[in-house]
């Protein structure tokens, strides 16, 4: 009743400061467009534009570099391409209204072309092969100079009017940049709060977890640069236009791309509103600097930035946005109980209703180099049954529930899943594991610290819900049941190392698995948790999900399983009825030493 009434109280708290958020949000953005034309200056029409174009600019980098957490540093290669694009094609009659498209797909199609091969692989990869894209384009514009000019630039045409967004005035131009920057903060809200949005930050925050839910972590990341790359293009059409004139040095510039991510960083990368708020901060200030200063103040940006950049790094290291949400009322972890102890008795024997089988292993062998982790390791699992895995550190448990879930490929031997309508499959990658309805948890736990415990929940409800409000509502049901109701709207890292566990079940639990890998649940948990785990998995077992589940805690193994199969230097060398199985000499040698099995 306590953590109910607490959870009531606070939701006006939490209305109250989503309502504040949005009309502030809200008065930027009515500024941004009402205060140059009250104003009517060309100078301040000028800034104003210019803080549409890098806010849009830094919300497309954002999607990439923010939600999908994949550093960009040459992503004005996007921005040229568009911007060449609409400008050849405005120099051969064709509106720039088509042409930002055309550079749209150009951009999309290199995009995909850079980022393929990157996505696969874990490191700098993709902000190195960006850089590099970036010199390649720049010095193909300057190599084609009968078709861009070379390094002497490209006049546009000078046609008047809203076909060709060549204006006399600058508030049509405003009109178009407020619009344009709209569109791609629209977007980045649109991604960030549908399947795709939980996804990208998923795979930024823990990619292996990502995979275990069944994200294809390579399909969405490309899908975010090809949202990213599409917007900047289309931003680099219309600055273009703005601008008049076109060179390879500006158009393919490493210094504008740093700019873009910039705003980014210190509005507060991967929100929605930190580029806008990046670009209100630090465009005024450097565009005031240059024409209070004129020819005296050339590099003075670069300076602003640096100054600005250190402050953020000190004392806003999560942004402006980080800042805010500080300064709302937040809530705090609720402590939970502790309970004495519980003893448990080992069972007396296996479960005599278990099911027909749902995943045979057979002949499993994995070396890496000349170890030798496991060797023609096989067993059945059936359905509705626990399934202990005990064995010494190092006897290759860990390496075994791997290839059970599709992270390592074995080198010999085969693991088959029974699917629903009964056909026995051979999956090969963690995604294809959790379509037959296999999850698993890590040994160590691996949440989605940046997510609260509910969106944390919902990446494993996307399995089975693809819409967000049915995915939610799985969630928070799944949560209920994991005892974590109270704590939905907290961050995932607040939580206490036992919740953190319970989390990471109820994330699996939300796929709705027939088959559940527990991978040292109950490690480094108090005796309290230890009992609620055990009731959790016993509960979960009378579902009709098969458990196979690693541990140490004798306690728990002793309590859960209705078999045990004992692993030691990666050979079975004990299967059967845990009290059996304990007895066992050579259980006790591999555990304890000969001297304590001939004791």
């Amino acid at each position: 009743m306590t953590d109910i009434a607490t959870t009531l109280t606070s939701t006006p708290k939490r209305l109250a400061g989503r309502r504040a958020a949005t009309f502030g949000l809200l008065a930027v953005l009515a500024g941004i467009l009402l205060v140059p034309i009250g104003l009517n200056d060309e100078f301040v029409y000028h800034i104003f534009i210019t803080i549409c174009i890098f806010a849009a600019l830094s919300t497309a980098w954002n999607i990439v570099g923010g939600y999908a957490g994949q550093l960009s540093l040459g992503h004005a290669v996007f921005y040229g391409i568009g911007g060449y694009a609409g400008v050849m094609l405005a120099n051969l009659g064709i509106s720039p209204w088509f042409g930002m498209f055309a550079g749209a797909g150009v951009a999309v199609i290199v995009a995909i072309i850079v980022s393929y091969p990157c996505f696969r692989l874990h490191g700098p990869f993709f902000a190195l092969a960006t850089i590099a894209f970036l010199e390649v384009f720049r010095v193909l514009a300057l190599h084609f100079k009968e078709f861009t000019g070379g390094a002497t630039g490209m006049m546009i045409s000078l046609n008047i009017g809203w076909e060709w967004m060549v204006f006399r005035e600058r508030l049509p131009a405003l009109v178009i940049a407020f619009g344009m920057m709209l569109v791609c903060l629209a977007a980045a809200w649109v991604i960030r709060n549908r399947r795709l949005g939980f996804y990208l930050v998923a795979t930024r925050e823990r990619e292996s977890a990502a995979k275990a839910a069944g994200v294809n972590t390579v399909k969405v990341r490309l899908m975010a640069v090809s949202v990213s790359a599409a917007l900047s293009a289309m931003l680099g059409t219309f600055h273009a236009m703005y601008l008049t004139f076109i060179e390879p040095e500006a158009m393919f510039s490493l210094e504008f791309s740093i700019q873009i991510a910039m705003f980014a960083l210190i509005g507060g990368i991967g929100t929605i509103w930190g580029p806008l708020l990046g670009a209100v901060l630090l465009v005024p200030i450097t565009e005031f600097a240059r024409g209070a200063l004129g020819a005296e103040a050339i590099g003075l940006h670069g300076f602003v930035y640096g100054i600005v950049l250190m402050l953020v790094v000190l004392f806003m290291p999560n942004g402006i946005m980080g800042l805010l949400s500080r300064l709302r009322p937040a809530e705090s972890a609720r402590k939970e109980t502790e309970a004495a102890p519980v003893a448990a008795e080992p069972r007396a024997s296996g479960r005599t209703d278990a099911g027909e089988a749902v995943m045979r292993v057979e002949g499993l062998n994995k070396h890496f180099g000349g170890l030798h982790v496991t060797n023609d390791v096989g067993f059945t699992l059936r359905e509705g049954e626990i399934l202990g895995l005990i064995g010494p550190n190092g006897a290759g448990k860990t390496t075994l529930f791997n290839m059970l879930s599709g992270f390592l490929k074995p080198d010999e031997g085969s693991v088959s899943v029974r699917d629903a309508v009964g056909d026995w499959q051979h999956p090969a990658s963690p995604g294809e594991f959790a379509a037959l309805g296999v999850g698993r948890t890590f040994q160590i736990v691996q949440p989605f610290a940046a997510m609260t415990v509910e969106e944390n929940i919902m990446v494993g409800a996307f399995h089975r819900h693809a819409q967000v409000g049915d995915a939610r509502e799985a969630a928070r049901e799944t949560a209920r049941r994991m005892g974590l109701g109270p704590y939905l709207d907290l961050e995932a890292s607040s939580l206490t190392i036992g919740g953190l566990k319970r989390l990471e079940v109820a994330r699996v639990m939300a796929m709705e698995p027939r088959i559940l890998l527990l991978d040292e649940v109950m490690a480094g948990i108090n005796q309290t948790d230890v009992r609620r785990a055990v009731d959790l998995m016993l509960s979960i077992r009378d579902t009709g999900v098969s458990i196979i589940a690693i541990e140490h805690v004798m306690q728990a193994v002793m309590s859960l399983s209705d078999r045990v199969i004992v692993l030691n230097s990666g050979q079975i060398i004990a299967e059967g009825e845990p009290r059996s199985v304990v007895s066992d000499p050579m259980v006790i040698e591999a555990y304890l030493g000969k001297e304590f099995a001939n004791a």
